[in-house]
């Protein structure tokens, strides 16, 4: 499975998201590769991903995916992460 964190410039704030989205994974024991991106190149970046996960600014700037959106309000909040990525992944 491969989960896409995109911010505005994918360094900062996607980076983070990365990370604990990792963190929380590796406690749910769910199998995944998380990459982080940038609004920019999330085309080509979440081509083959099952999941992207975002804040609320860049919902819009997607566009067309399979891949389900996951809007994280907190990205240092890994409860919010667990309970989304949970429900989300089961």
């Amino acid at each position: 499975m491969k989960i896409v964190a995109i911010c505005g410039t994918g360094i900062g704030s996607s980076g983070i998201l990365r990370v604990n989205a990792e963190r929380v994974l590796r406690k749910l024991r769910i199998d995944a590769v998380v990459v982080a991106a940038d609004v920019a190149s999330i085309a080509e970046a979440a081509a083959d991903a099952q999941v992207i996960l975002t804040s609320p600014e860049f919902v819009d700037v997607i566009g067309r995916t399979s891949a389900e959106i996951i809007v994280i309000q907190n990205y240092f909040d890994t409860a919010e992460l667990t309970d989304k990525l949970e429900a989300a992944l089961g």
